[in-house]
């Protein structure tokens, strides 16, 4: 597989089974703190039953000396007795198996959902600079995959975990009161099943965390490919994809079923040891009984007991492998809730207007990723309120890192950011953002309808503000040129319209918002010349009153702003209205439009 094909995770450390990785993992059972009656009684019915359970064998024991001791009918009616206890215990254990079934089922999917609330919450207030860092497979892996795998153990692997601790050292305390000779001879064995599964358990985790990591590079795979479906077609690699698909799924492959063989052979020793402990039991038992020691129905009971001992310790190995996957997977989701969120308020409270003043002075920034490179080196620069200003300069230039950075995505590592005199810290992040509106090159729709997408710009507007916005975006004509009107389905991230559509679906969700500050990011570039006409009058609705700020490489589509401010290698090196900048000699601004007209 291509080695930029593989997600580009963070290499967590595989935790072991310690002190420590269970303190860590202990903390997220707060989120079962609001169900802990359910889960007390969940426990309390799994004591129950597991001692129902124990009983069993005991009362087996009894059935078989009275049918031996062979006293007449009078002892029938014993027989018949002790028959109808085991049947009692048998239907009590299995109505408490049922009630805990359901009640660690009903406490374990009801705390799952709180902590997937709580980190897709967490995932989706985190900064740009988290995002651009992480892959999104890895996230969409980090909720379903990783969260999966501590569902399981919630639900399932908890309880059997303690009910099987309850079985072993229950059974393992009543074989030595059934017969400690007999319990010397079975427990001699137990150091080297013990030590064995020790080896055998490192490996299989091993195979069991490649095997998780080559599968998420696989899903990854998947879904870049399915979100970038477009261009896969359009340079006809569904065959390179397909390859690198079945490389990915070749690897995971190879390392689960080097994993099944040591499971395999690992289950192989557990049969073959369990059953020859219990052969060497049964031999010396049966010299016991010959010798008097031992009744039959004692020695029995003391074999039902061994094997219960011995399916428990059986059942310890998956059990490890189960936990030693979810403390991997609590790990992962501990590193994003340990994630620090943006300040944003989930339900902003309505605030005033800004005016939309805005002043960069001396912004010094550098992307997280890149801190040795300086994106914006002194950058200063005013747009009073409704005006419309411009950058313009080369890709890389640094146009769109002043965006990001007046979005409040990233903080400037130098100078200040004002909005109405004001520094852009001093604002709640949510008040600010919620008075921006951007308008990008490449619009993302979201599966919806029209209408969804439209109202996305203020989800408390009436229908009728939502057709009043489409209506001055001149997305009304189109809309209802559809069979379902509003109610068209815009497919994944909108292919069911055309460029121009989407853009003015974002151009509606802009107007609805009606925002003191505007961002249009290359908003009329990919267009053909009919829908940029349309968009571009759509556009003039919406920047009207405004304070706008526009990105352009199309240098045609800025010659009104008030100001146009020239991006080069991080610095502004311009700065005025066309005519202005046009005169100026050998002035970026003037051989950039020399440039654009000669190519032309």
């Amino acid at each position: 597989m291509p080695r930029y094909a593989r997600a580009s995770r963070e290499d967590l450390p595989s935790p072991k089974l310690s002190i420590e990785s269970l303190r860590h993992a202990a903390e997220l059972l707060r989120y079962v703190s609001p169900y802990k009656t359910k889960f007390a009684f969940a426990l309390l019915a799994l004591l129950c039953s597991s001692l129902l359970g124990l009983i069993f064998p005991y009362i087996t024991g009894k059935l078989v000396d009275g049918a031996i001791a062979g006293r007449g009918e009078g002892v029938f009616g014993d027989i018949d007795s002790i028959a109808l206890v085991l049947v009692l215990s048998l239907a009590l254990q299995a109505l408490l198996s049922f009630l805990q079934s359901v009640w660690f089922a009903e406490v374990g999917e009801k705390s799952l959902a709180d902590l997937r609330k709580d980190a897709y919450r967490v995932i989706i207030a985190l900064p740009m600079s988290f995002f651009a860092s992480r892959r999104v497979g890895e996230l969409t892996s980090r909720i379903a995959s990783d969260l999966g795998q501590i569902q399981d153990v919630l639900t399932t692997t908890l309880a059997q975990l303690l009910r099987q601790t309850a079985i072993l050292v229950g059974g393992v305390v009543l074989i030595f009161f059934t017969s400690p000779q007999l319990s010397v001879v079975m427990l001699a064995s137990f150091p080297i099943l013990i030590v064995v599964a020790v080896l055998f358990g490192r490996k299989i985790r091993k195979f069991s965390r490649e095997a998780q990591d080559k599968l998420a590079d696989a899903n990854t795979i998947v879904e870049e490919t399915l979100q970038g479906i477009a261009n896969v077609k359009a340079f006809a690699n569904e065959g390179f994809e397909i390859r690198r698909y079945r490389q990915s799924i070749d690897l995971f492959l190879r390392t689960v079923l080097r994993g099944a063989a040591y499971r395999g052979a690992f289950l192989s020793f557990i049969i073959f040891g369990l059953f020859g402990a219990i052969v060497l039991v049964l031999w010396v038992g049966a010299k016991i009984v010959q010798a008097g020691g031992l009744t039959i129905g004692e020695l029995t009971s003391f074999i039902l007991y061994a094997t219960f001992v011995g399916a428990a310790m059986g059942g310890f190995a998956e059990l490890y492998s189960q936990v030693q996957k979810a403390l991997g997977a609590t790990e992962r989701v501990r590193e994003i809730l340990r994630e620090t969120p943006e300040p944003i308020e989930l339900n902003p409270k309505p605030t005033s207007r800004i005016r939309g003043d805005v002043k960069f002075e001396n912004v010094v920034f550098s992307y997280p990723s890149r801190k040795e490179i300086k994106a914006l080196k002194g950058v200063s620069f005013e747009a009073k309120a409704g005006e419309r200003v411009a950058f313009v300069g080369k890709s890389g230039a640094g146009k769109s890192t002043i965006v990001s950075l007046l979005l409040q995505f990233y903080k400037p590592d130098a100078g200040r950011i004002l909005i109405d005199g004001k520094d852009a810290n001093e604002y709640p992040l949510s008040e600010l953002r919620s008075q921006m509106a951007l308008v990008p090159q490449d619009v993302t729709l979201f599966g919806g309808t029209i209408y969804d997408n439209i109202a996305y710009g203020n989800p408390n507007a009436t229908e009728a503000e939502v057709i009043e916005a489409a209506k001055k975006a001149h997305a009304q004509e189109f809309i209802e040129s559809f069979p379902d009107g509003y109610q068209t389905i815009v497919g994944e991230r909108g292919v069911k319209l055309s460029g121009g559509q989407r853009q003015r679906v974002a151009i509606a969700r802009a107007i609805l918002k009606n925002p003191a500050i505007l961002i249009l990011d290359e908003a009329t570039s990919s267009l053909d010349s009919e829908s940029e006409k349309l968009v571009q009058e759509a556009l003039e609705t919406l920047m009207r009153g405004r304070t706008s700020f526009i990105i352009a490489h199309r240098l045609s589509t800025v010659r009104t702003a008030d100001k146009i401010i020239v991006v080069q290698s991080g610095e502004v090196v311009e700065t005025g209205t066309h005519e202005e900048l046009i005169e100026r000699e050998n002035g970026v601004y003037r051989m950039l439009s020399e440039l654009q007209f000669d190519l032309s």
